[in-house]
């Protein structure tokens, strides 16, 4: 997939995507990214991107003039084209499964200062913001976006890693651990070092589901619960270890006894 990006800070990109997972997936080629200076497109004489706003007020205005004509240089007709805004959707997971689904290569707009010139929205398809907070510039927001787009690619990470984490069925993950078994008097759950992998399962996601009510009530309102998910949530309630993990905990003691 290509990420190309509009910014008047390039330079504010290189150390993240210069490092970890991302520069591994650069340099396999499994994504690439490609930044652009609109500031290299303006015709003001002075070189300016940005101009006090028309009837007054705060701050400074993203001129649209840079941001079309380098818009209209660099992008195509399968670039889909997506303007960071707060007046945008919100940014969830599942629009970055969707991103990762349908685009092989997406353009982002970032914005900076008081704010963009209005007539530059009509030439973008979608507008997103990553949350209901105000950012300096939409650099950082474009590092989220491309950042949990790129994940997503085929072989950019395992795909285990991404089946069962945060958000992918629209609650939050269960709890991971460690060795050692005892921190400080805090231990690893005996049920995961019972062998005993259905078991493990059923008690993830259990702890999943407990963790999304606890953490995001939202999430647990609109998750849709499965028969499955109803007898789980039973044993919530019981406060009781049901027989089937008293079971494998009994039956892969030896194993917890070593952690002893």
């Amino acid at each position: 997939m290509k990420f190309i990006v509009l910014t008047l800070f390039p330079e504010m990109f290189e150390s993240y995507f210069n490092s970890s997972i991302l520069k591994r997936a650069i340099g396999t080629k499994k994504i690439e990214i490609q930044f652009i200076n609109f500031r290299d497109y303006t015709k003001d004489k002075y070189h300016r991107a940005d101009t006090p706003p028309i009837g007054g007020g705060a701050g400074l205005i993203l001129k649209c003039q840079p941001i079309i004509d380098a818009l209209n240089t660099v992008s195509s007709p399968v670039t889909h084209k997506i303007i960071l805004t707060p007046r945008g959707e919100k940014y969830t997971q599942a629009k970055a499964i969707e991103l990762a689904k349908n685009y092989d290569e997406i353009l982002i707009m970032c914005g900076h200062y008081e704010g963009i010139d209005e007539r530059v929205y009509p030439y973008f398809d979608e507008e997103i913001s990553i949350g209901d907070f105000i950012l300096t510039g939409g650099e950082a927001a474009a590092i989220c976006l491309i950042d949990s787009v790129a994940r997503l690619i085929d072989g950019v990470i395992s795909k285990e890693s991404i089946q069962e984490e945060s958000f992918s069925n629209s609650l939050l993950e269960y709890p991971q651990f460690t060795e050692p078994y005892d921190f400080n008097g805090s231990t690893v759950p005996d049920i995961l070092y019972s062998g005993n992998h259905e078991a493990i399962n059923k008690w993830r996601k259990k702890e999943s589901l407990k963790m999304t009510k606890n953490k995001r009530p939202d999430l647990y309102e609109a998750y849709n619960f499965s028969k499955s998910d109803l007898k789980l949530l039973k044993e919530l309630d019981s406060n009781e270890t049901p027989k089937r993990e008293a079971s494998a905990i009994e039956k892969g003691h030896k194993f917890i006894k070593k952690k002893d």
